[in-house]
């Protein structure tokens, strides 16, 4: 069996533009989040899936730097971008997993967890930790199969199913086999702790967990110790606690079958 890793990746975002090639620790965000995804220690190849608009071309240029397949593909499409991004390793693949780019502090042991999840189920089409999620927002692991996420490709019609990748498949556990992976604590930090980047405060969070735990002989912290950081430190939490519990789901909530409405805050809880 082979696994591709795909890091959806592009200088677009309209509410923090540029963010993947924002500087953390000397490098790039997107640089440091290839680091902490090839920490894990499952195997897998990794692609950078790009866009084929000229703003991303950097892009492109730093996967060459890191030694890592780049595919670009449609802006907005990004189930066909992973599909094709599967499709570009060329050997047989069976397993494909989502990675967002916009997650630099995701803990290697976490892709390790759902990813092993995924391949011991011996038949889920689809595991995450997602549905429901228990991480702390930012440790995003999306596992499928290579078939559904054909499958996916050839059925999803609704943009947000088009945009996002994956709602096709979790959203219908009535025919395929979906399987979820919680936080071994038994704690629930998804709408309380954001380690991801949308918005300028995500980004000045982000950063000062770098600027406090990063050092060049230790390059991998793990979740334990940014948790840990952020118990001495409630100041760095505080930066971007406003945004704690918004994401995507909110947009589409009366299309969305099987999410809640306390998977999510309100946007008009967010100003």
């Amino acid at each position: 069996m082979s696994t591709v890793v795909v890091i959806q990746a592009r200088t677009g975002s309209t509410r923090l533009p540029g963010k993947i090639l924002l500087p953390l620790a000397g490098k790039t965000l997107v640089e440091r989040m290839v680091e902490r995804v090839l920490a894990a220690t499952s195997s897998f190849e990794v692609v950078l899936a790009t866009t084929t608009d000229a703003v991303d071309e950097p892009v492109e240029r730093l996967a060459r730097t890191l030694g890592v397949r780049c595919l670009r593909g449609h802006p907005e499409d990004l189930l066909d971008r992973h599909l094709r991004a599967a499709s570009s390793v060329g050997a047989r693949v069976d397993h494909v997993v989502k990675i967002p780019s916009d997650c630099p502090l995701i803990d290697p042991a976490v892709i390790d967890r759902v990813l092993r999840a995924h391949l011991a189920s011996r038949g889920n089409d689809f595991t995450s930790n997602l549905h429901p999620a228990t991480y702390p927002d930012g440790n995003d692991v999306e596992v499928m199969t290579l078939e559904a996420l054909e499958i996916a490709h050839r059925e999803a019609v609704r943009p947000f199913e088009r945009e996002h990748t994956t709602p096709f498949l979790w959203d219908r556990p009535e025919r395929f086999r979906v399987g979820n992976v919680s936080w071994e604590t038994g704690l629930d930090y998804s709408m309380t702790h954001r380690f991801t980047i949308d918005y300028p405060a995500d980004y000045e969070f982000v950063k000062a967990v770098y600027d406090a735990l990063y050092t060049s002989s230790r390059r991998i912290f793990s979740m334990g110790e940014i948790l840990s950081l952020l118990e001495r430190r409630p100041d760095i939490l505080a930066l971007n606690r406003r945004y704690t519990g918004v994401n995507w789901y909110r947009h589409h909530v009366d299309e969305l079958r099987t999410i809640g409405r306390g998977a999510f805050r309100a946007a008009e809880e967010v100003s």
